[in-house]
């Protein structure tokens, strides 16, 4: 790649017949026409089997679980972590206490790009512990304790903006504008 790198940025700019095509620790001149990327043919019985579960997660909550576990984990699916919570929420909301448990957990812990929200998690653990969850039973105190301590830090960052804005609002200027240009007070 420190090939690649070293070009100038008028070289860069130049519209040219080739492009550089660099792979590992090296690189070519190759031309601009020539095709390298062949997709991958489409599964058509992969898609197929994903539309019908797809139709199922529509009304049965069991089946709105499975696809977004397979969405999570890529598995016969591209993953896609968006998707796989708007899925698992769906199952959640229609009751299903696993789906509530996961929800519960994912929010208490955070998952990829998303960090935790202990008050989320705390009210989806509490709708698994409602319907019998050990597990929820036994997060709830965890996210309840996350959700406070969420809470005082939100109280002592508001304590200091209150705190910051007296200072700052009469704080005097050490230069002035007058005229065309700056005095030391």
């Amino acid at each position: 790649m420190i090939g690649c790198a070293a070009q100038s940025p008028e070289s860069q700019l130049q519209r040219k017949d080739t492009v550089r095509v660099c792979q590992h620790a090296s690189c070519v001149e190759q031309d601009a026409s020539k095709v390298t990327f062949e997709a991958q043919p489409v599964d058509e019985e992969s898609a197929r089997r994903l539309q019908a579960l797809t139709e199922l997660a529509e009304n049965d909550p069991r089946a709105a679980h499975d696809l977004s576990l397979r969405l999570f984990r890529g598995d016969g699916v591209q993953r896609n972590s968006y998707q796989a919570i708007q899925w698992l929420r769906k199952a959640g909301d229609a009751g299903l206490m696993d789906a509530q448990l996961g929800l519960g957990q994912l929010y208490l812990n955070g998952f990829e790009e998303m960090g935790p929200d202990p008050s989320e998690a705390q009210a989806w653990l509490s709708r698994a512990a409602s319907q019998g969850s050990k597990e929820a039973q036994q997060l709830l105190p965890q996210a309840q304790a996350a959700r406070n301590v969420e809470h005082a830090r939100y109280r002592a960052r508001e304590a200091m903006r209150t705190q910051w804005a007296p200072w700052y609002l009469s704080a005097r200027y050490y230069w002035y504008w007058r005229g065309a240009r700056w005095y030391l007070h």
